[in-house]
């Protein structure tokens, strides 16, 4: 019979303790541990000290395996498209993490629009309806291919994603987001470690088994690291940034983790009105329009990848007055500057 216990885990680093600790002796982040309950079952073991197993896996031959041509689902959004590697495979889970308000919400509205001939679910955790319809309208999105999902709990959300993908051309789901998920079967509030990692194992279980991806919207903490258990950037096949300042109208969306392509790229994005617009020459925004540069300018690469990002350094020096002379940059870091010159 299954023993129940209770310990304490870390929200941010999950190390484990049988009692509750002010400060984490792992990653030394004060009143983060959470208690929890798990089950301990208790195994008969064999002569030889092994656990009896009722069933055994199975072993394949990696020489049987025959390898199949996966092709590509396109988002129709070539910047989106582009840090994928080339758009979502089948079953592909994708973590895409941001500051509040920095436009995850408005991007993936714009990719139910833009994939018109597939059935897109949206699994409305932190929004209601309604919210979702007024960012449509604003979008000029008709709607008719996006079915909304008001529930917080995996089992169902699995269960409906599930029964819908068998009947329907499912063609994407997105989930907003994973911290605000909870499991029946686990203790904790919704955004805990052990809820975080066990919704987000439904999830990854229901899109590989119909073979359609899924998007998990992911909130970030003030260091900028993707909240709840590191675990989770393990669980999912690409982990995805979209980043830029509140206060101006571009964002960068880059990955560091991709299972199906590069993570050199970037897509530059423009926040507007109508919702994100791509930017298809990024370094026309950071170079001169002279065609014969003055001098005191050059141009630098400060982006890598299959598509450079460029710079424009404008460099004027002046008498000073002072004893000892002083460099100011403007638009960009004083260090880095140092650096390229």
């Amino acid at each position: 019979m299954a023993k129940t216990k209770s310990i304490y885990v870390c929200q941010s680093c999950e190390y484990q303790s049988p009692q509750w600790l002010g400060q984490c002796p792992e990653c030394g982040e004060w009143n983060t541990f959470a208690e929890t309950v798990v089950n301990k079952k208790s195994g008969k073991k064999s002569s030889g000290g092994v656990n009896t197993l009722a069933n055994s896996s199975q072993l394949q031959k990696l020489s049987n395996i025959k390898k199949k041509d996966t092709k590509r689902i396109s988002s129709n959004i070539d910047e989106f498209d582009r840090v994928l590697g080339g758009g979502f495979v089948p079953g592909q889970v994708t973590l895409l993490a941001g500051t509040p308000g920095i436009g995850k919400s408005t991007i993936l509205t714009q990719l139910g629009k833009k994939m018109p001939d597939s059935e897109i679910i949206y699994v409305c955790g932190e929004e209601s309806p309604a919210q979702v319809k007024i960012r449509a309208d604003r979008l000029g999105y008709e709607t008719d291919n996006l079915y909304l999902i008001e529930d917080t709990n995996a089992e169902n959300i699995a269960a409906t994603i599930s029964n819908f993908g068998q009947q329907e051309n499912l063609g994407l789901v997105i989930i907003d987001s994973i911290q605000s998920l909870h499991s029946e079967d686990l203790t904790g509030m919704a955004g805990s470690v052990g809820q975080v990692r066990g919704c987000t194992s439904k999830i990854v279980e229901v899109a590989k088994y119909l073979g359609v991806p899924a998007i998990l919207v992911g909130h970030v903490t003030k260091e900028g690291r993707v909240a709840g258990p590191k675990v989770l950037e393990h669980m999912v096949d690409t982990v995805l940034y979209l980043e830029g300042d509140s206060n101006h109208l571009y964002r960068v969306l880059k990955t560091t983790k991709n299972r199906f392509g590069p993570v050199s790229e970037v897509g530059i994005f423009e926040m507007k009105e109508e919702g994100m617009l791509e930017v298809k020459n990024p370094s026309k925004l950071f170079l001169g329009d002279e065609e014969e540069k003055p001098a005191g300018t050059c141009i630098t690469v400060v982006m890598e990848g299959y598509r450079p990002l460029l710079f424009e350094i404008q460099a004027l020096t002046v008498p000073t007055s002072f004893g000892y002379p002083r460099r100011t940059a403007s638009g960009y870091s004083v260090n880095r500057l140092h650096v390229l010159l």
